[in-house]
């Protein structure tokens, strides 16, 4: 059980570094539809590398079950990229950073109508720290102007979208298919996806301007998804999804550290607060609570 706690937790706090290579690709050029295809597919050329290695045969997917993939990758994992940093364009991260860590409600709500996850207390006092905590470091929602209501359907697009990828690679791993396999149909299905929506030509132009470019696209790819979802889906093997998404939720603590150790951004008492209750939420779940039993 150890291992994959640790495995979600290393996902979310690569997730968290997410910010740092968008934020930096933006001043060359780089748009929401652009970073959703570089960063899919190089982690999608680097699944495909780990399964030459660790086993071509996990290429095989029954046609019945594409179904699986074409949601983890296209319903999900294109859908919740570009409502993401689309909703950071239009209402700022602020704001979609709360909306999106509505994920862990989902996944929790979802796993136990489709999984038959039971919902206990300490699930749901996990949930709760780590919603507030995720409403805390991202500075509690304090932002100025009304928000366009298209920017709030999109962070909560993005929620959606983040959920769906637990469950429909749930789904997938029921079926017997390795996690690697997962993985890159869910990265492969994406790119292509956006390949096919918005085109290629400005990922080109932008990889053509320097090895900058071209090196800050291939770590975003490989640091913020070819690792963190081998990590979540490796996780996702050893742990009930609703457990896996609270966990997860380590990401904007990481990302808020982000922001003031490289960008400078000063760190509030918010902020504060935020990070030990999503801490705190990490620690209640690995906490073995002992049921009573009737004396005799």
């Amino acid at each position: 059980m150890r291992k994959y706690t640790i495995a979600v937790l290393v996902a979310g706090c690569f997730w968290g570094l997410m910010g740092f290579f968008t934020r930096t690709l933006s001043g060359f050029g780089i748009e929401s539809s652009g970073a959703v295809l570089l960063r899919c597919g190089v982690a999608a050329i680097l699944f495909g590398l780990t399964i030459l290695f660790t086993g071509p045969r996990q290429f095989l997917v029954k046609p019945r079950h594409f179904w699986c993939f074409f949601g983890s990758g296209v319903c999900s994992l294109l859908f919740f990229t570009y409502c993401y940093f689309t909703a950071i364009s239009i209402v700022g991260l602020t704001t979609a950073a709360i909306l999106l860590y509505s994920a862990p409600i989902i996944v929790m709500l979802l796993s136990a109508l489709f999984f038959h996850e039971h919902i206990t207390l300490q699930k749901v006092v996990a949930l709760a720290l780590a919603c507030f905590g995720c409403f805390f470091v991202s500075g509690g929602g304090s932002v100025s102007g009304e928000q366009p209501f298209i920017g709030i359907l999109y962070g909560f697009g993005a929620g959606l979208g983040f959920a769906m990828y637990t469950i429909f690679a749930r789904f997938a791993l029921n079926r017997g298919y390795s996690s690697h396999t997962v993985n890159f149909y869910s990265c492969l299905l994406a790119a292509l996806g956006a390949a096919v929506i918005w085109g290629v030509d400005e990922p080109i132009r932008a990889l053509a301007s320097g090895p900058v470019c071209l090196a800050l696209s291939l770590s975003m790819g490989a640091v913020s998804c070819y690792l963190p979802y081998l990590l979540y889906t490796y996780g996702l093997s050893g742990l009930e999804t609703g457990r896996a998404s609270i966990l997860s939720s380590v990401e904007p603590v990481v990302a808020a550290l982000v922001g003031i150790i490289i960008f400078s951004e000063p760190i509030t008492v918010m902020g504060t607060i935020g990070i030990l209750c999503v801490l705190g939420a990490i620690v209640l779940l690995n906490i073995k609570l002992k049921s009573k039993r009737p004396t005799a």
